[in-house]
């Protein structure tokens, strides 16, 4: 039976899906001409189910890097710019991290592009309503991500760090702190979280050059990640110029 309804889908691929599941092509018919009726339906709705998937899965816009590093005061976030549709590059130069609340958090996301916008905006909703509070936002928008019926079928997941802590957001109501300061996510998060933590262990590099390295190790590596780094830090630029002038003075 199963030889029957591969060859049918291979010889007719013209037919939708709604034709397998109903069973209207020539050979699935008769492949399931002896089995119960109520058995052909539940069948060809696993079938239908199967078909779907196999053949948008590989158009989803998936695979990044983000890796967020932290030491001392000072925190960045960087992304790759590589956007994939299955075995295509179809951007080179994408932004995956970006400030919020005025600069005083930052973010980045892997996962479905438009999944990781609708929940930068929830996110930044949560932002405006706690106040700026970093935990309590990220605690409540995990609450609501893993329970609203259509926020829990979004796939991404988020970074997101203050001055203070950095936190994984995930759908499935996870909210990880690192004990480290380093965390990564992405197909291509374990070589760049790897390659910082060495980095941050035995040397003294900026975090801003730890980052960089670290993302372009993993981009060696990983086919989803390239070389052309985002990266959004704290304290700002400005900040640090001017905190240091004044400890001059």
């Amino acid at each position: 039976m199963f030889d029957a309804v591969f060859d049918a889908m291979v010889e007719q691929p013209a037919l939708g899906v709604n034709h397998f599941a109903l069973g209207r092509g020539a050979g699935v018919r008769d492949a399931v001409a002896d089995i119960d009726a109520a058995f052909a339906v539940c069948f060809f709705d696993m079938l239908a189910f199967t078909i779907r998937h196999v053949a948008f899965a590989g158009g989803a816009f998936h695979a990044t890097t983000i890796l967020s590093v932290r030491r001392g005061e000072q925190v960045v976030i960087a992304g790759d710019g590589q956007v994939t549709l299955g075995d295509t590059v179809m951007k080179t130069r994408a932004k995956k991290v970006r400030p919020m609340f005025d600069g005083a958090i930052l973010s980045g996301f892997a996962g479905a592009s438009a999944d990781a916008f609708t929940l930068f905006e929830k996110f930044e909703g949560k932002l405006d309503e706690f106040n700026g509070n970093l935990t309590r936002s990220a605690v409540e928008l995990a609450k609501e991500w893993r329970t609203d019926k259509m926020l829990r079928h979004l796939e991404a997941l988020l970074i997101v760090c203050d001055a203070e802590r950095t936190l994984v957001i995930s759908g499935t109501g996870d909210v990880i702190e690192p004990d480290d300061g380093v965390i990564a996510i992405g197909s291509g998060g374990p070589y760049a979280q790897a390659a910082a933590k060495a980095l941050l262990k035995f040397t003294e590099m900026p975090v801003k050059d730890i980052a960089i390295e670290a993302m372009k190790l993993a981009a060696e590596i990983c086919v989803y990640t390239n070389d052309t780094i985002s990266i959004e830090s704290l304290p700002k630029k400005e900040e640090s110029e001017t905190e240091e002038e004044a400890k001059k003075e």
